[in-house]
Parts: structure tokens; C-alpha cells; sequence
């Protein structure tokens, strides 16, 4: 079984002005002169962390790292007092990526984003498709309502985790419970810590608590510290009450376009957050991708058979 490479530091980084009043941070790290790869985390909202660089070989890539708008290290934060998250949808987050690839100077690069990450990918792809050299894609999601009723809504998950449901109810009034993705959405942007604040945790910790196929009890802390839980909260909650700007099915509907780039997609089996149904649609759509479902793992990245697969297809990429 592959495992994650060892630590490495950045060599470069920075804060990319991108409008809007908005700068992400980005960082490369591995080869210099190797084959370009930019990872997208998930969420939105989660922010990138120094494991992400680990998932690929650094003699062989120049390994690109960046916290999306609103989240991480990037400028401002969605957790600040008054933060704006107007401009900030799929398609800025789509024409930040063409920002960062000028930037750095990148002709074409392998697009490797899992969950969240994943939605990006393919919503960037799309519009970009010549300037992906690969497509490696994870846990995917494409912000479907039957993706997003499934999870946050009651149509499925809280089925199965009956006894973490009961916690992502608890911040939302009884006779708002109909829909709970809007009342999120009341909740997590009111002004008053004291509601703002329980909300953030109840939204983030119920996310982690399914991520992985065993409970991770150190990733669900992780997940409710306040100034992490509020950006996330808000960043997902705000992209899923408009549906990612989205029409339904937009990002599999359009998969043909996708058809000339060399694309490895892994599903957990048993990933609650988002379910196998959907890389099996995507596959359907796109035929010629190379399809692995993972038949012992949840959503998690470093689930063993997770990364074992997605680590295999980055080493076989490295040599095109």
C-alpha cells in the first residue's frame, strides 16, 4: 500500500491579489523544473494543509498548493465581523486558478481536488479544458440538490448517523427544521456570536464526524475550533444555498468536453458525505476515465485504500 510521501517544505509562496478586495495564498513546493500539479481542497471552505504536498513524488512534481478565497491563510477571512462573501462563487474561484497558472508561469498543469476539490476541478476543466495535463478526482461531489438534500437536509446520511444528527438539528428552531440548509444560512450570518458561533461548530463537526469510515475523534476537535468552524461553515453554507451557481447536473451534464484528458477517479465505497452514486454518474458520463471505487473507506484522503489509489495514479502521471 502507497503512503504519503515524506514532509517538505515550500521553496516559494505568496499572497495573490485576484480582485474583489480578495488574495489567495499559494505555495510550491517539490521539483521546480518538474511536471505541474495544483491541489484544491475541499469544502469550500477547508482551507490546505502540509499533508497535501505529500501526495505527490517531489523529485518528479512542481507541486502547487493554495487556500481558495475566504479560508486558510488567504485574505480576508470568512470568520472576520462583516466579512462579504459576494464575490466568492465557483466561477471566482474558477478565474482565480487561471490568475495563479499565469502567475506562476505554468503552460498546463495536472488538477488533482477531492470532495469540494473535486467540484472545482471538473467546474474548471470544463471551462479550461487545454490547459489540464490530468484529472486525478476524489470523494466527488458536484453540488447536485440530491447531493446537498442527501447530507445537510435529512434525505439519507442522518440515517445512517442517527446519533450525530441530533447535534446538527440542535442550533435550528423546530419550524425551521423543513429546510435546514436555509436556516443555516440565517444562522451563521447573524451578527450575535452566541448564535453565529454554536452554529459554525454544530455545521462543521457534523461534517466531520462522517468523513472517515472509523470515527476520528482528533479530526472532529479539529474541525470545531471556532475560528476554523465559522469560515468553513459559512463558505460551504453560502456556496450550497445558491447551489454553486450551478444548473443541476451542470458539471456531469458537461463531462464530454473532459473526454481527451486523462482522468483517475477514486470513491470510498462507504462515503456518507458524498455518496458513490455520484462518481458512478460521473463515470457513466465520462466512459474513458479510470474508475476505482475503494470497497473498505468513507470519504478521507488518507483512508489507506483512498491514498494508496490516488498516490498510484499521481506516481503514473509523473512520468507524462
Amino acid at each position: 500500500m502507497r503512503t504519503l510521501y515524506p514532509d517538505i517544505e515550500p521553496f516559494d509562496s505568496g499572497l495573490l491579489d485576484v480582485g474583489d478586495g480578495q488574495s489567495i495564498y499559494w505555495e510550491t513546493s517539490g521539483n521546480p523544473d518538474g511536471k505541474p500539479v495544483v491541489f484544491l481542497h475541499g469544502g469550500p471552505g477547508a482551507g490546505s494543509g502540509p499533508a497535501h504536498r505529500r501526495l505527490f513524488d517531489p523529485s518528479r512534481y512542481l507541486i502547487v498548493v493554495l487556500d481558495q478565497r475566504g479560508c486558510g491563510r488567504s485574505l480576508p477571512h470568512a470568520s472576520e465581523p462583516g466579512f462579504d462573501l459576494a464575490t466568492n462563487t465557483t466561477w471566482h474561484l474558477v478565474a482565480d486558478l487561471e490568475l495563479l497558472r499565469e502567475h506562476l508561469g505554468v503552460v498546463r498543469w495536472q488538477v488533482f481536488g477531492g470532495s469540494w476539490g473535486s467540484t472545482l476541478a471538473l467546474a474548471y476543466a470544463e471551462t479550461h479544458p487545454d490547459r489540464v495535463s490530468e484529472l486525478v478526482l476524489r470523494g466527488i461531489f458536484t453540488l447536485r440538490r440530491s447531493e446537498l438534500a442527501w447530507f445537510y437536509e435529512g434525505a439519507g446520511a442522518n440515517e445512517v448517523l442517527p446519533d450525530l444528527w441530533g447535534g446538527f438539528l440542535a442550533p435550528v428552531p423546530v419550524d425551521e427544521r423543513g429546510a435546514l440548509i436555509q436556516a443555516y444560512h440565517r444562522l451563521l450570518n447573524d451578527p450575535d456570536p452566541a448564535v453565529h458561533g454554536p452554529a459554525a461548530v454544530a455545521w462543521a463537526t457534523w461534517e466531520a464526524s462522517a468523513i472517515t469510515l472509523l470515527p476520528r475523534p482528533e479530526l472532529v476537535a479539529a474541525f470545531a475550533d471556532p475560528v476554523y468552524a465559522l469560515a468553513f461553515a459559512r463558505i460551504e453554507n453560502h456556496y450550497f444555498v445558491n447551489e454553486g451557481w450551478m444548473e443541476d447536473g451542470q458539471l456531469i451534464a458537461n463531462a464530454s468536453v473532459l473526454r481527451d484528458i486523462p482522468t483517475v477517479i477514486v470513491q470510498g465505497r462507504y462515503d456518507l458525505c458524498t455518496p458513490a452514486v455520484t462518481a458512478w454518474d460521473l463515470h457513466e458520463a465520462l466512459p474513458e476515465a479510470e474508475f476505482r471505487l475503494i470497497p473498505d473507506a468513507g470519504h478521507a484522503f488518507d483512508e489507506p485504500g483512498i491514498l494508496d489509489a490516488l498516490i498510484e495514479a499521481t506516481d503514473r502521471f509523473a512520468a507524462n
